[in-house]
């Protein structure tokens, strides 16, 4: 057994986590983790995440049904994201899609916003699967 290692949650105390389905490796989601829900998915096995919009832990389909059962977590070299490998049940993405990455991109304008900061406008074209209707499962 390795020894054991820190993970890094950084100065707002998150580290990014990517869920990807374990059965073929597609990428369907990037979610913040804080020491809390890392916990707590490895206690339950269910993925938990943290809302960085809301201040609040969440887990991972508790409103909508698609959960997100952990087979395993991975660390990466520097011990700042974690890796998700999970059975995704129904969709990761709020859109209603099987994952949050449904678009392709067809074309860049990148330009520089007011403030010095760079933006990308982008051209793109759904690509993935829609498996839900969101507004029969949110109540926004």
């Amino acid at each position: 057994m390795d020894d054991g290692i820190a993970v890094d949650f950084g100065e707002d105390g998150l580290v990014p986590a990517v869920a990807q389905d374990a059965e073929t490796g597609e990428v369907l989601m990037l979610a913040y983790v804080s020491p809390e829900a890392l916990e707590r998915t490895h206690e339950t096995g269910v993925a938990h995440y943290y809302s960085r919009s809301r201040d609040e832990l969440w887990q991972k389909g508790k409103t909508s049904g698609h959960t997100q059962d952990v087979e395993e977590v991975r660390v990466d070299c520097d011990a700042d994201t974690l890796l998700y490998l999970v059975d995704q049940e129904g969709g990761a993405c709020h859109t209603g899609h099987r994952s949050c990455f449904y678009r392709t991109i067809n074309g860049v304008s990148a330009s520089e916003a007011n403030g010095g900061s760079s933006t990308a406008t982008v051209d793109v074209e759904n690509v993935g699967e829609r498996v839900f209707d969101p507004e029969a499962v949110y109540d926004d």
